[in-house]
């Protein structure tokens, strides 16, 4: 080949013809665009390779195959899933190769795809296995059947043995490795994930894997679980997980402690559908039967808990089946209030409809359906696709909510019924209410001539600066003055904030310090809470260092926890830690911010001979401008506790205590935890 030729061979830059055409064969494809299968290459995208082995067994359970499934995170950095169910089939499939080892290494090979070995499964794609080999450098798998335990290996993909000096040599075949009873079968799958593929700082979530298995205990009762941390510096106890009740114990377990307004509303049905899948290269029309399994109730307060599955998969960003619920619950208690006609609605007339966050308040419930090959939004099936499902969910809830109005489904009773609707009947007026609230707010005198609360002093920098947010005029004054008004702004807080946790929307948006709050923010309150809209970038407590600051800035916290909740999921809550006591040391001053710390600078300074005075602060409003300055406001020297939403989850049986009606139970915590909220960060 001459120069010339070669040169016309050479890719000359923007060029696009053939050979920038490139084929991705066999399991290269999920190595190359792993986010495409598992959803990236994080955390969640590592855990999912475990959730596709481990829905592999609680399929062969959901099938009444298996009554135990284990999960084992060994030290190694491997993770294994071994069952009692019937054993992938190791008969050969394709030349040499066993149908074991086709499960392992093609895509879209399995047992889900209708043809009668499952009744239901995860999904439809049959690329769990295979995805899990692609992205993993060495799989071991252990299957018991036909009276004896075969092995296969998996190293970089390929199918082989491990001989005793180490070496790896690839083979189609298994080796039996021990015999057994001829009734035992089950499978064990052992994985390596490639640490080159994934983040370094992915890793596998203990609570997160034991929320899931606990789900899924739930969806299949009587399924014995057993999950080991064997992992470096972890102490954890092997625990077992089982349920019996199903999605009943799962309405339990989600309610938690909270008030129940209603008993246990169980709702099941089914319905057909006809949808084309390619059979034998041909789309042929199918008939499918959908199941559908709902449990509810209300309780006391406004969170509402909704959880849906397909077959044994949850799907945390619903689909279709969610949106069939939603749907017909409105429409069915849209109907039973009408037709109970209640006196507190009838003066609000045309507005008296039951609207979705009317019916969902205080809602816990669990909706499942069960069918074969359900089309998911997504590899990672967090939401399904399948359109037909809506319909058929449609007519079972509301046929079942019908049966209950009516008193005649199993477990209906009137008190229950009255329950219900009186729950509804008042989120109907309490939004209502809430809505006319806030429109008088709106217009209230207290707004100044910029639509602004009167009491708050603003600084120029939106939303680049920060609110500081204070008790009362005494506080406020010397927060004015020693602020740099570019970027702080100030809002006291002259009266009593409302107890969110515990009081209606309206008395919120009644209360003045709240709605003072929420309008000098200016992202809204509740579910209509615009984060992007926010005027500041930081909200700081100032709040004084004793029991009743602490009192003051948990009720702060509650409310924004309650109707502010992105401020706290995103980071921009902030609680100042005011010093408690100065020590004034000639022409020097240092701060202490505890008894404990006085307690021991004092020590010291006797023992040394030292001559000092003490100053104790009460509150903020005692402190001179400069003193204020240095502890609280200027970003080089004051110290500052981000508050963020996983600390107010910790600190939920906190907010309880607070807010609940036991008087002694919220004073002992007060004067105990005035200080626990969030980690110390220095700013």
């Amino acid at each position: 080949m001459n120069a010339s030729t070669e040169a016309g061979k050479r890719k000359q830059p923007g060029s696009y013809n053939a050979d920038d055409i490139e084929v991705l064969e066999g399991l290269e494809a999920v190595r190359k665009r792993p986010g495409m299968y598992i959803g990236g290459t994080g955390s969640g995208g590592l855990t999912h390779l475990l959730w596709e082995i481990i829905d592999n067994g609680v399929d062969e359970a959901a099938g009444g195959h298996a009554r135990l499934l284990e999960v084992f995170l060994h030290s190694d950095g491997s993770y294994e899933v071994t069952d009692n169910g019937r054993g992938i089939p190791i008969e050969k499939k394709e030349g040499d190769a066993t149908a074991l080892e086709v499960v392992f290494t093609e895509l879209h090979a399995g047992g889900k795809f209708g043809n009668g070995a499952y009744g239901a499964s995860g999904g439809l794609h049959g690329v769990g296995a295979s995805v899990v080999n692609a992205l993993a450098t060495r799989i071991e798998v252990e299957v018991d059947r036909g009276g004896a335990t075969h092995r296969l290996e998996f190293q970089d993909q390929i199918a082989g043995h491990t001989a005793k000096n180490g070496r790896f040599s690839p083979n189609h075949a298994l080796k039996k490795i021990a015999k057994i009873p001829a009734n035992r079968t089950g499978t064990r799958v052992r994985f390596w994930p490639d640490t080159e593929i994934f983040d370094p700082e992915a890793k596998i979530d203990y609570a997160e894997v034991k929320d899931r298995l606990g789900q899924v205990c739930f969806l299949v009762p009587g399924l014995k679980i057993r999950l080991s941390d064997k992992r470096r510096g972890s102490r954890r106890p092997a625990e077992e997980l089982v349920s019996q009740g199903g999605l009943a114990d799962y309405v339990d377990f989600l309610s938690g402690e909270a008030q129940p307004v209603t008993g246990l509303v169980a709702i099941s049905g089914s319905g057909v559908f006809t949808e084309k899948v390619p059979i034998d290269g041909k789309l042929t029309e199918v008939t499918r039967e959908c199941q559908v399994d709902i449990a509810l109730r209300w309780v006391q307060g406004y969170e509402t808990s909704l959880v849906s599955f397909v077959n044994t998969i949850p799907t945390p960003d619903g689909g279709t089946h969610l949106s069939g619920f939603e749907r017909a619950l409105t429409t069915a208690l849209n109907q039973a209030v009408s037709t109970a006609d209640p006196r507190k609605l009838r003066k609000l007339k045309g507005e008296a409809k039951v609207q979705k966050e009317d019916a969902q308040e205080g809602l816990i419930a669990v909706v499942r359906t069960v069918f074969l090959e359900p089309q998911f939004r997504g590899q990672t099936k967090r939401e399904l696709g399948t359109p037909e499902v809506q319909k058929i969910v449609g007519a079972v809830v509301r046929d079942g909510f019908k049966a209950w109005f009516e008193g005649t489904a199993k477990g209906s009773k009137k008190v229950h019924v009255k329950a219900i609707l009186d729950k509804v009947v008042d989120a109907i007026v309490n939004r209502i209410s809430t809505k006319q609230a806030l429109d008088n707010r709106r217009k209230a005198a207290q707004l100044g001539n910029n639509g602004l609360p009167d009491k708050l002093a603003d600084c120029r920098l939106h939303p680049e600066g920060e609110l500081l947010i204070v008790e009362g005029d005494s506080a406020a004054g010397p927060a004015k003055r020693a602020r740099d008004s570019a970027w702080q702004a100030v809002l006291p807080l002259r009266g009593k904030v409302v107890n969110a946790g515990k009081s209606t929307k309206k008395s919120v948006l009644d209360n003045a310090e709240a709605t003072a709050l929420f309008t000098a923010v200016g992202s809204g309150s509740g579910p209509e809470f615009d984060l992007e809209s926010r005027r500041y970038d930081r909200v700081i407590l100032l709040a004084d260092a004793d029991v009743d600051g602490s009192h003051i800035r948990c009720l702060v916290l509650t409310l924004i926890y309650h109707y502010m909740k992105p401020l706290l999921e995103q980071g921009h809550i902030y609680a100042a830690q005011p010093p408690t006591h100065a020590l004034v040391l000639g022409s020097e001053k240092e701060f202490l911010y505890s008894e404990q710390q006085l307690q021991a600078r004092v020590a010291d300074l006797d023992r040394k001979g030292r001559r000092y005075r003490i100053t104790r602060f009460k509150g903020l409003g005692e402190m001179d401008d400069d003193e204020l300055l240095e502890t609280t406001l200027n970003p080089e020297t004051r110290i500052l506790r981000r508050i963020t939403l996983e600390d107010a989850k910790d600190a939920e049986k906190a907010f309880a205590v607070m807010m609940g009606a036991p008087v002694e139970p919220r004073k002992d915590f007060i004067i105990k935890h005035s200080r626990d909220y969030g980690h110390a960060l220095d700013i």
